[in-house]
């Protein structure tokens, strides 16, 4: 177990959570945009703490080390993160039950992802570990289409800068999160081509940019955006 890597992501973590929150928008629409993105890093600064501690650290038969409070983090923060996508296209305009509606089916699958990803680097049978890292890459791509298909097409009629906007924060976390199941896909949980060291030093660096380097990326997103975006009878809240 490398203790400094995640002392390293906790310490990175809590200050990013106090950062984002400081300087973030705290007026009406940006200021739920701030919350969610501060109590993100909030959250991954517990789940590093709890591995650097060994909580939840649980070691396999085959030697394996599988980490649970990072299977926990990914459940709570990858639903948030893609809660701030679903908002972002629709952009306060949604008619009732709308956005419920999306938001339920973009988490449900988001989740599942992150169940199956788990039972996958549970499963010492070969065959069940391929064929639930396989239905857990298909739960990931329902959320890439629901990203790419429906919700972008909901955002361009929101106007040029909000659509902007979704199209940049969306690509940029899409790209990070292929390279997730990569990782896990070669490290020890998966064909064990990489060390588990090595993917944990990965991992911290994914995390690092899904959700600290993300959360002042979408910020100053939403912030050209909505100065190009005139807001009629906007109420300030």
């Amino acid at each position: 177990m490398d203790r400094t890597a995640f002392m390293i992501g906790f310490s990175i973590m809590a200050i990013a959570s106090l950062v984002i929150y400081a300087t973030g928008g705290k007026k009406f629409p940006a200021r739920h945009h701030t919350l969610m993105h501060a109590s993100v890093p909030f959250i991954a600064a517990t789940a590093y703490l709890a591995m650097a501690f060994g909580f939840g650290n649980l070691i396999l038969n085959n030697g394996v080390t599988v980490y649970l409070a990072r299977y926990a983090d990914w459940s709570i923060t990858t639903p948030i993160l893609l809660a701030g996508l679903v908002m972002l296209a629709f952009s306060e305009n949604s008619k009732p039950g709308e956005m419920g509606g999306f938001l339920t089916a973009i988490i449900v699958l988001d989740v599942m992802m992150i169940i199956t990803g788990l039972v996958s680097s549970l499963a010492e049978s070969v065959t069940a570990k391929w064929v639930w890292y396989l239905w857990s890459c298909a739960a990931f791509l329902g959320v890439v289409y629901l990203l790419w298909g429906p919700l972008r097409t909901i955002a361009a009629e929101r106007g040029n800068a909000l659509a902007g906007a979704y199209n940049r924060n969306v690509a940029l976390l899409t790209v990070v999160w292929f390279i997730y199941p990569i990782v896990f896909l070669v490290g020890p949980e998966g064909l064990k081509i990489i060390t588990d060291p090595v993917t944990i030093w990965a991992f911290l660096i994914l995390d690092v940019i899904a959700k600290v380097f993300y959360a002042f990326y979408a910020a100053a997103n939403l912030e050209k955006a909505l100065s190009h975006t005139p807001r009629v009878g906007a109420v300030s809240r």
